[in-house]
């Protein structure tokens, strides 16, 4: 990092990914100047953590956006889709943490260890995508086997944990969980149906191939990051009763044969990855015990697909709230600072 110092904007900073983006500016030491924490008007005054300090939350309707360079957007897709524009023509860069510019072919889908000189596309809109959660962890893991011999096809399950509907949900998996085990009724209110003690095989809403808006997100997101249009997807995306953390069962057909140890050592040598591949009881990741409040992408269960000849299998683990959102943004924030201002 160099000495000068960048003034941001974190819009959503109430919210779980946005105070997470103030946590691991912090941590990171990114080199902030100026800090502003926006929200809708319901939250102005309330305070937000950033380091040992505490920022005032000011309301995002009347910000000049001209006082910053960049600008953190993780308000939800209507948000983005009013303010990231006005944004933009006041000078500011945005980085984008909705749905709302992911797949405008103009506006860039960044994963740090994938595609990071995409980076640089920014100066066409003044905008740059974060893509899904699940589509991070996914790239992360798949984008060494992808280098070195092709993938031809991705049959992926998730299993996403609620942290990724926000704080509603959260406080729903905990409240029906409490009154579940006292004997008491419950009524879902942000789920379809019960969540506690449950799985969902919905996320998001249907669309006319009867495949969810989540489920065609992987689809269109990994085409675009990885630049393969023919590349097949087959997602499943479902929802669990746990707090933070996805994970993914993911079964790819590779353009050329590799070998799960040739896999495993690929992986043990890429960016953000953290390999944790033993046959022993235990010796996987999961959600609770790796991932959650850590930044790497976890893969074990690294196996030869018994079923196809070129098939590779891998069980991928990663915080959806960290990697998968806020400092995914963050790292895209550090490329833009220390290469292209």
């Amino acid at each position: 990092m160099t000495d000068k110092k960048v003034d941001i904007a974190v819009v959503g900073a109430t919210g779980i990914v946005g105070e997470t983006m103030l946590a691991i500016l912090k941590a990171r030491r990114f080199p902030v100047g100026k800090v502003h924490a926006l929200a809708s008007q319901r939250s102005v005054g309330k305070r937000v953590a950033f380091g040992d300090k505490y920022l005032v939350v000011r309301d995002l309707a009347g910000f000049d956006f001209s006082q910053v360079r960049i600008a953190l957007f993780s308000a939800g897709a209507a948000v983005s889709a009013e303010y990231v524009p006005k944004a933009v023509e006041a000078g500011c860069i945005c980085i984008d943490n909705t749905s709302q510019f992911r797949h405008e072919s103009d506006i860039p889908l960044v994963v740090p260890e994938v595609n990071p000189e995409r980076v640089a596309d920014y100066r066409q809109r003044g905008i740059i995508a974060n893509p899904n959660c699940s589509t991070i962890q996914l790239m992360v893991a798949l984008k060494p086997i992808h280098a070195a011999v092709g993938i031809e096809r991705i049959n992926v399950c998730t299993y996403q944990s609620v942290s990724g509907a926000g704080r509603r949900a959260i406080e729903e998996l905990a409240g029906q969980t409490a009154r579940l085990l006292n004997g008491q009724s419950i009524k879902p209110l942000v789920f379809a149906k019960q969540i506690a003690f449950n799985v969902l095989p919905q996320i998001d809403d249907y669309m006319e191939n009867d495949y969810t808006r989540e489920e065609m997100k992987m689809v269109w997101e990994t085409r675009k990051i990885l630049g393969d249009e023919s590349l097949r997807v087959n997602p499943t995306a479902v929802r669990v009763p746990v707090f933070f953390g996805h994970a993914a069962a993911v079964h790819i057909e590779t353009g050329e044969k590799i070998g799960a140890q040739e896999a495993r050592n690929l992986l043990l040598n890429s960016p953000g990855i953290e390999l944790l591949d033993e046959s022993i009881d235990g010796g996987y990741p999961t959600p609770v015990t790796e991932s959650a409040g850590h930044d790497g992408v976890f893969v074990g269960r690294v196996r030869e697909d018994i079923s196809h000849p070129r098939g590779l299998n891998l069980w991928i683990v990663s915080d959806n709230v960290r990697k998968g959102a806020a400092l995914n943004t963050i790292q895209i924030a550090e490329i833009l600072e220390k290469d292209y201002l």
